[in-house]
């Protein structure tokens, strides 16, 4: 951290009132010092991920902090208030505040950056010393960890002797200690919690850190035994889509963890791949916990453990429970039985011995989702560009590899088109290639490929790559199952189970079962095409209640899946781009129905939930539904409900409006794409003043919220300040 932070840095009479203010006064002198190029686009760069989660730690700590194109290094900056600044910490406002920047792309750099303050916050005698110390100089050393005793005289107050020396010396060796040295198990927690909060702000997965294993074997001097350390517990969370689920189970299994004195990492298998737990950190574990809706990946490191298996959503809704039970489990001795290496499925490395196969079955079709959806996305917005710049002609251009014009508009838009063209071909393949997958791990994947491409030839669609990928994983579970020889086994995995299972699942598929399923997704499609009247608007609504159920979940899934699959041809029929746009519609309106709520009946949410609320309205808008996740899981019986009313509504209003879509996703920044948008955007507006209305119905006959205040009344000022002053304990 030697060159991030200077005196030049650091300001230690910080006048801010707001953490806006906060952000504006530090970031001013990375400016000064050209670290920071664009002195407003890095603030609206720091709002963007205030707006997400706050930044606020217990303690009186606030981190604010984000990675933006105008930062030209990794940088820190240090303020001290004495007034405190509120960043949304549940014990009250902060009176240490660092700003992190770091260059956009720049993951690493920012979590480490994170990792390392974070284990310096967890020492008393640094958060004292910097309480205390009476130049920026000095302040800088401290967080850098390079203060020698000899240069601590501006540090005074608690634990000083009259002079002075002794108390600055030992509060600038406790930082630089902090620096280097594992903390033991509190500070791991705290590491933990704060990358986790950068996890789910740029969406991807994040080395856990104090996963060292020098944390994990060597407690520093002074930490305690083993007989007295805390509770430790590892846990995974996922999603099919690897973007809210996953981040949000994990911080609420965090902070869980932190509430009732219990060590909790966790490895967030996201849709941009995952970081293992270091494996001294997982041998440490007295329990696991597995929050996923998606297979676990590479389950056996956890195995011999107590472990609780569950859903993703009851790590959101339920993380004390989860904690609790691993606890009883491991009270009672109850441990997972030990897995050879390369032994069972991913899915049945996923679950407990007891899981039936409708479970796993879900979690087959469901690996297979979260693979397909990044195709859907990039395929259908590249195509609906080119439609949207060339027209609906375009699709009768002759290809750009004979004919493209570098000054021409209809070339570029061709181009697009093509290119979203060739990325919506994969979709049947990687579904049914990462359905085997689940099923079969990577033996599966040559079969399952070949079988959705099966699939696709002979337009069978997406049946087919269902079918192709249960019949590829099921084939190659079969073929594992034979005893065979051991000069063979070393062949098994690279030609063998390859060359018969894909001659087989190509069989069935071309001779067997293809023709029945083509025939059933041409039916499937005239059916849609027929559909008018009072038919589609009834579609519409039961599209729109499967959108707002379970919000990201399984039910949503199958909705857009559905809805995805009929746009994911070259010339989508026009009842097929209804169904799409009732679906994004639906979609759009619970989030953006909490965010409405918050805003003109805040006294009737907490304060988290109108920090929360205010991101909502960026998330519905882009027609992420998991945005009223957290509103669903304080109060489901409310929320759920009320958001499936607004979006059947949403849906069948889309229906009888004829709105059409050819994107598959964008929110309102794909409007222009929309036929009838004004007509679109209205059935969206009812469905959320709908959901709006409900929802203030339903809370307004209960008792206000425990924590809920009115807007802009202050909270109390001596709860406000009363444990602000010292770290929070694990």
């Amino acid at each position: 951290m030697s060159d991030m932070i200077t005196a030049d840095l650091v300001d230690l009479d910080l006048s801010a009132d707001t953490k806006e203010a906060a952000a504006r006064a530090l970031a001013e002198r990375m400016v000064a010092l050209g670290r920071v190029t664009d002195l407003d686009g890095f603030l609206a760069d720091v709002a963007a991920r205030e707006a997400q989660m706050p930044t606020g730690l217990d303690g009186g700590i606030g981190i604010p902090h984000c990675r933006s194109e105008h930062v030209t290094e990794p940088t820190l900056a240090f303020g001290r208030s004495a007034a405190g600044v509120d960043f949304g910490a549940p014990d009250g406002p902060a009176d240490l505040i660092f700003l992190i920047a770091a260059p956009a792309g720049a993951d690493d750099a920012h979590l480490t950056i994170l990792s390392s303050l974070a284990r310096q916050l967890m020492n008393p005698e640094f958060t004292g010393a910097l309480r205390s110390v009476g130049d920026a100089a000095a302040a800088a050393a401290l967080i850098r960890g390079d203060a020698p005793a000899a240069d601590a005289e501006g540090v005074s107050g608690a634990g000083a002797d009259e002079d002075g020396s002794a108390g600055a010396g030992s509060a600038a060796e406790g930082a630089k200690g902090a620096a280097s040295a594992a903390q033991g198990a509190s500070t791991d927690s705290v590491a933990s919690s704060v990358a986790a909060s950068a996890d789910a702000a740029t969406d991807s997965t994040a080395p856990a850190p104090g996963a060292s294993v020098e944390d994990a074997s060597a407690p520093a001097p002074g930490a305690p035994s083993a007989d007295e350390r805390p509770f430790r517990i590892v846990a995974v969370t996922s999603c099919p889509t690897g973007i809210a689920h996953t981040y949000m189970a994990a911080e609420s299994l965090e902070n869980a963890g932190r509430e009732s004195g219990v060590e909790v990492v966790v490895e967030t298998q996201g849709s941009a791949g995952f970081t293992r737990l270091d494996p001294a950190v997982i041998a440490a574990a007295d329990g696991v916990i597995f929050a996923h809706d998606v297979p676990v990946r590479e389950k056996e490191r956890f195995a011999g453990k107590p472990t609780v298996d569950v859903g993703v959503k009851a790590g959101i809704n339920r993380p004390g429970e989860l904690i609790s039970e691993v606890r009883g489990k491991a009270a009672r001795g109850e441990v997972t039985a030990g897995a050879p290496a390369g032994r069972g499925t991913p899915v049945e490395r996923a679950g407990d011995a007891g899981e039936g196969y409708g479970t796993k079955l879900r979690k087959w079709l469901m690996s297979g989702v979260s693979y397909m959806v990044p195709f859907v996305a990039a395929g259908g917005l590249l195509i609906a560009l080119g439609f949207a710049i060339g027209g609906y002609e375009i699709k009768t251009a002759p290809s750009v590899m004979d004919h493209f014009v570098w000054t021409q508009t209809d070339s570029w838009a061709a181009l697009l088109f093509q290119i979203g063209g060739v990325a919506f071909g994969f979709l049947v393949p990687v579904l049914a290639g990462y359905i085997a997958y689940g099923m079969a791990d990577r033996p599966g994947l040559v079969p399952g490929f070949v079988g959705g491409m099966i699939a696709s030839t002979i337009n069978a669609g997406f049946l087919g790559g269902l079918v192709a990928g249960l019949l590829a994983g099921g084939v190659v579970m079969a073929i594992q199952r034979i005893n065979i020889p051991a000069v063979l086994r070393g062949i098994m995995p690279v030609v063998v189970i390859p060359l018969i299972s894909s001659a087989i699942v190509g069989f069935l598929m071309f001779v067997v079962v293809g023709k029945p399923i083509a025939s059933a997704q041409k039916g499937m499609t005239d059916w849609l095409n027929s559909l008018s009247g009072s038919n589609a608007i009834l579609l519409g609504a039961l599209l729109g209640l499967m959108m707002c159920f379970d919000l990201g979940g399984p039910v949503n899934k199958v909705a857009y899946t559905f809805a995805t699959a009929g746009i994911a041809v070259s010339s989508p029929s026009d009842s097929a781009m209804k169904i799409m746009a009732a679906v994004m519609a639906a979609g759009m309106v619970p989030p953006l129905a909490m965010a409405l709520a918050t805003t003109v009946r805040g006294k009737l949410f907490t304060e988290t939930e109108r920090e929360n609320g205010k991101a909502a309205w960026v998330l519905g808008a882009s027609f992420i539904s998991e945005g009223a996740i957290p509103f669903a899981a304080a109060d489901p019986l409310r929320v759920i409900p009320s958001s499936m009313v607004g979006g059947a509504i949403t849906g069948a209003l889309s229906m009888a409006f004829s709105a059409t879509l050819r994107a598959p996703h964008g929110g309102i920044f794909v409007v222009p794409l929309i036929g009838n948008p004004f007509l679109y955007l209205i059935a969206i507006a009812v469905g959320v003043c709908l959901t709006t209305a409900l929802v203030v119905v339903l809370k307004g006959m209960r008792k206000p919220a425990p924590g809920a205040v009115s807007p802009g009344t202050a909270a109390d000022p001596a709860a406000a300040t009363a444990d602000t002053k010292q770290p929070v304990a694990a």
